[in-house]
């Protein structure tokens, strides 16, 4: 029997379709050789313009401009301003609150430590709020703008650049000065300790943070006017240290001395206490002087020996003075020789050599001994945790030598430094610092006096302000 395959037009049409389908399979399936084929042997057709598509050469170009635009920083440079504003924090909790908590009665040491915690946080807050912002924004030669970044607008967490320093997220900056403030802020608690309301230390904390460390960090670090006019400021001698030095010494005139003061030994309850937050303020402060470099380069390598060389040689210092004035040598003199050292050198680390920094600690600690018992005699006052004596004598100590050995030609990084005008400079900008921390903080202590007053009763101070004050005991009798 025969068989006719295909025949009638229905049954070509269907071999065609078949045939057609199983073409436009194997073209979708082998595109690649479809199309070197056709380059190779194309059929005549219409001319049609072809674009190549970009190969590695073009597209290195546009990735080079769009990793340009984006924001970039040296992770190692993160990673060590974070630790560096971690250091400052366990400068002040617990570092500066164990210090101070140590050196008063053990009636009153919750009340010290609950102070400093507080203010510290408070600070914090109103740091976001205005503080960075009047101080790192554009203003004049005092203030900045109280508005353009308040509550870190138009900062985001990928944002970096909006800051001075360029190389660091945003958020990091502002964080690691947040610190500076707070502990700034809260050396001035341990002036005016066992005798103070708390309410009033919240009040005087939040107007002094915003009239007189403001003021004074824009002036020196926001382009103000000690800093336009060459004051060497690199870590906080006049903007920390002197500032609330003077400022604790005014408060402790207006609080007035505490109920014995001068008649019977009001002693520190606890030395350990003093002497453990004293290491850890050294330790912490590596992050203080170190940080300040803002970047994990050969300058904080430099501020990083100066901080261990300075606190080194004001313990020696404070050590061999009170062994040749008093006979023996104490424990919270070594450990108030080291806070000495380390408030010396801050204005200094990053500008002087290492011997600078080992002359400045040795000078500082000496000075700060007569500091912490002739002037305050001669000034009679009763400064209760020294903070004048240690912070404000060790800050003009330290910044009137960084005019000296910030010049090369002893040691320093300075070419050219004119030394004399240099020192002229610096006290300058110590005499404005004085003037201004102590006009300021007379009139808010003025307004707090008034609002709330500033001392407890005499018998909530006998009592003691952990009790009357937070209604609770540190040690249970």
């Amino acid at each position: 029997m025969k068989t006719s395959l295909f025949t009638g037009w229905q049954a070509r049409f269907h071999a065609v379709c078949l045939m057609m389908l199983f073409s436009a399979l194997a073209v979708g399936a082998f595109s690649g050789t479809a199309h070197a084929q056709a380059q190779v042997s194309p059929a005549p057709s219409e001319a049609v313009a072809v674009e190549p598509l970009p190969g590695p050469e073009a597209a290195a170009p546009a990735a080079a401009a769009e990793a340009a635009a984006a924001p970039t920083f040296d992770h190692g440079d993160v990673a060590w301003m974070l630790t560096s504003t971690l250091l400052v924090l366990l400068m002040v909790v617990p570092g500066l609150a164990l210090f101070y908590g140590g050196l008063v009665r053990s009636k009153n040491v919750l009340s010290v430590l609950s102070q400093i915690l507080v203010v510290f946080s408070l600070v914090l807050i109103l740091w976001v709020a205005y503080g960075y912002s009047a101080v790192f924004s554009e203003g004049n030669a005092f203030f900045g703008s109280f508005t353009q970044f308040a509550f870190l607008k138009g900062f985001a967490p990928d944002s970096v650049g909006n800051t001075p320093i360029k190389g660091l997220p945003d958020y990091l900056f502002v964080a690691f000065q947040s610190t500076f403030a707070g502990i700034t802020t809260a050396l001035i608690v341990g002036a005016f300790a066992e005798r103070i309301k708390f309410k009033a230390v919240l009040l005087f904390s939040a107007l002094w943070f915003t009239l007189s460390y403001i003021p004074m960090a824009h002036i020196v670090w926001g382009g103000g006017y000690l800093g336009a006019m060459g004051a060497i400021d690199f870590a906080g001698g006049t903007v920390v240290h002197i500032n609330a030095g003077v400022a604790g010494l005014v408060a402790a005139y207006f609080v007035g001395k505490r109920i014995g003061y001068g008649q019977t030994a009001l002693k520190p309850h606890n030395v350990p206490f003093t002497y453990i937050g004293a290491m850890l303020l050294w330790v912490g402060w590596f992050g203080f002087n170190a940080g300040s470099a803002a970047a994990a380069d050969t300058v904080a390598s430099l501020a990083f020996i100066n901080t261990i060389l300075a606190t080194a040689a004001a313990v020696l210092g404070w050590t061999l003075v009170e062994a040749v004035s008093k006979g023996k040598p104490s424990a919270l003199g070594a450990a108030s020789g080291a806070v000495a050292g380390l408030v010396g050198i801050t204005p200094a680390c990053g500008t002087v050599g290492p011997l600078g920094a080992i002359v400045i600690g040795l000078v500082t600690g000496v000075v700060c001994v007569w500091g912490v018992t002739g002037l305050k005699r001669l000034l009679k006052v009763d400064d209760t945790a020294d903070v004048f004596g240690v912070h404000g004598v060790g800050g003009i100590v330290g910044a009137l030598l960084t005019g000296v050995f910030s010049a090369q030609s002893l040691g320093g990084t300075k070419a050219d430094l004119d030394i004399g005008h240099q020192v002229w400079v610096q006290l300058v900008s110590v005499g404005f610092t004085i003037a201004w921390c102590a006009v300021v903080t007379v009139a808010i202590l003025l307004v707090v006096r008034l609002v709330f007053g500033l001392r407890v009763t005499e018998e909530a101070e006998r009592t003691g302000l952990d009790v009357t004050s937070h209604g609770e005991s540190a040690y249970e009798v």
